[in-house]
């Protein structure tokens, strides 16, 4: 039985350079970096990290959606921005997606994306588990 599931969002260039939207192996999705493009491959919120940012998130929704998971599961974040100075528009918007699952969190910043026009990336793992209690130490 194969327990490695690709789940991909018909990204064109997902066969172009062999990689996939998630990777699923067993309890684990691992979902890379999500630019804050619409179906067409078109740039959503030029200039606005907010708009960005939810975007990316959206993506990653669906993503993690057909992997049988949802974003109660995420339990890392790393926000990739083009301008550290953009994060707290950026963490806004994060915390739409992120407020329950309350996951660990990496804030970056690089020169460049690919495409001049994305502000951020979003990457996000998740585990689905069953019932854990929340432990407090």
């Amino acid at each position: 039985m194969n327990d490695r599931q690709l789940v991909s969002n018909g990204n064109p260039m997902e066969e172009i350079v062999g990689f996939s939207r998630a990777v699923r192996v067993g309890s684990y999705i691992a979902v890379g970096g999500t630019a804050p493009v619409d179906a067409t491959g078109k740039t959503v919120g030029v200039g606005d990290v907010f708009a960005q940012t939810k975007q990316c998130f959206e993506i990653i929704k669906a993503a993690l959606e057909d992997a049988g998971s949802g974003l109660h599961d995420i339990v890392r974040t790393r926000v990739i921005l083009t301008d550290i100075d953009n994060w707290k528009e950026a963490i806004e918007a994060r915390k739409l997606y992120c407020r329950d699952a309350r996951p660990v969190d990496t804030i970056m910043a690089i020169d460049r994306f690919v495409n001049p026009e994305w502000l951020v990336e979003i990457e996000v793992d998740a585990v689905i588990s069953g019932d854990i209690e929340d432990v407090r130490l």
